[in-house]
């Protein structure tokens, strides 16, 4: 047989007061819980898919793992690139040649990174062969001298596929005349679009032995790339690849590289979980309200519930079923809507941008243009489990209080 503190405290939640003012602040303080609960699964889903977003599209474009030389250029290569294919952690591996450059096309003038790449490699290390708007990355030929621009960067040249542009490095050669830039005409083979600003605005292509002519490298490549078979073993593979290469040879993986970023979208999570958790609190004090004034109007019922045998415990367990079931129905509401809301997100911010006329997300600022969502359990979890311990706490001290009334000076007037 259930507590009779449960079921009196269920009959109180559930009866009609005679003050209609304490039925709306428990609405008002159960909207509040579930309004909060909810904009927390919403906006931590939101940050972790666009955590997932931007590092796959961040390693759509990088490898997973790169191994260089204190110079910047590795001399004798091969063997190097034979100890981190034979590691088992590795799925393929690839040198590579990179530089900067000024690409020309009339009047137009771009700053940009070239890769110089191997293309049948190039897919197995970033599948960047998919991501092509136009012609394919197998048109890099060594010797015929073409490039593949990013989508934003050819548009601002203006070219075109088989258009020709200029390639100006500042490895520069000296005449008469003094220090003058070398430079190279390309052909147009192929365009790619990531859908991150910084790839799609300053990235260019090229066969890897026409970078390393072109920088005059010889035989010499920048590094090797590599894939891994498991991205978050990358820090673990860089460290067992270290202890097998050269002393000055070092390996570096995507989270160094990109380890400010990651980090500041870690504190931005958690900094948008603590200021959403103030909706809650609020809500939690509305609760805190709503039990001292329902405390106020059953004193005469706490006082009979004393004569009767009642022990101030039990008189606690009663105001702490109200608002723990204000919490409770609350948190539920919430959690339904934000799960809803986050699985959907995809079609509702669209509509919303359509309706209105706006674009929440500016490629060039944000990276991307649509609103990801990832929503996981465990989130949700701690959110629920949350909002019911603020729920609780938040009975203790009005519960406290009814069970300090006194009936004699609670019936003193009735």
């Amino acid at each position: 047989m259930r507590p009779y503190e449960l079921l009196i405290g269920l009959r109180y939640t559930r009866a009609k007061r005679r003050n209609h003012f304490i039925s709306f602040i428990s609405m008002i303080s159960m909207l509040g819980i579930a309004l909060g609960v909810a904009a927390l699964i919403i906006v931590l889903s939101v940050m972790n898919g666009f955590q997932k977003e931007i590092r796959a599209r961040i390693l759509g474009v990088t490898p997973h793992l790169q191994v260089t030389d204190e110079s910047g250029q590795l001399s004798v290569w091969q063997p190097v690139l034979d100890i981190v294919r034979a590691h088992p952690e590795v799925q393929s591996a690839a040198p590579f040649v990179t530089g900067q450059g000024m690409l020309s096309q009339s009047d137009r003038v771009e700053g940009v990174m070239v890769r110089g790449i191997l293309p049948e490699g190039e897919n197995k290390l970033t599948g960047l062969g998919d991501k092509m708007k136009a012609g394919h990355l197998t048109d890099l030929r060594a010797g015929e001298f073409g490039i593949v621009l990013g989508s934003d960067l050819a548009r601002a040249l203006g070219a075109r596929l088989n258009d020709h542009i200029l390639l100006i490095t500042p490895q520069g050669q000296i005449t008469p005349a003094g220090m003058v830039p070398r430079l190279k005409q390309f052909h147009v083979v192929g365009i790619f679009e990531v859908g991150m600003s910084p790839y799609d605005n300053a990235l260019a292509l090229v066969h890897m032995n026409d970078a390393q002519k072109l920088y005059r490298m010889g035989d010499a490549v920048s590094g090797i790339s590599a894939r891994l078979k498991d991205l978050d073993k990358a820090r673990s593979v860089t460290l067992s690849l270290e202890s097998l290469l050269p002393n000055n040879i070092y390996a570096t993986d995507w989270t160094r590289q990109n380890a400010n970023y990651f980090s500041a979208v870690q504190m931005e999570k958690k900094m948008m979980f603590i200021i959403l958790s103030l909706i809650v609190a609020v809500a939690a004090f509305n609760i805190v309200s709503t039990l001292v004034m329902a405390v106020t109007d059953k004193q005469a019922d706490i006082a009979i519930l004393r004569t009767l045998g009642a022990s101030p415990a039990s008189i606690m367990k009663i105001f702490m079923v109200q608002g723990v079931l204000i919490g409770l129905v609350g948190a539920l509401i919430g959690v339904v809507s934000g799960i809803v809301v986050a699985l959907n997100i995809g079609s509702i911010v669209p509509f919303i941008e359509h309706l209105f006329g706006v674009q929440f997300l500016a490629k060039d600022i944000y990276f991307i243009t649509e609103l990801p969502s990832d929503l996981q359990h465990s989130d949700v979890l701690v959110v629920a489990a949350f909002s019911f311990a603020i729920s609780l706490i938040a009975t203790l001290y009005p519960s406290w209080r009814a069970s300090k009334t006194q009936p004699a000076e609670a019936l003193r007037y009735e």
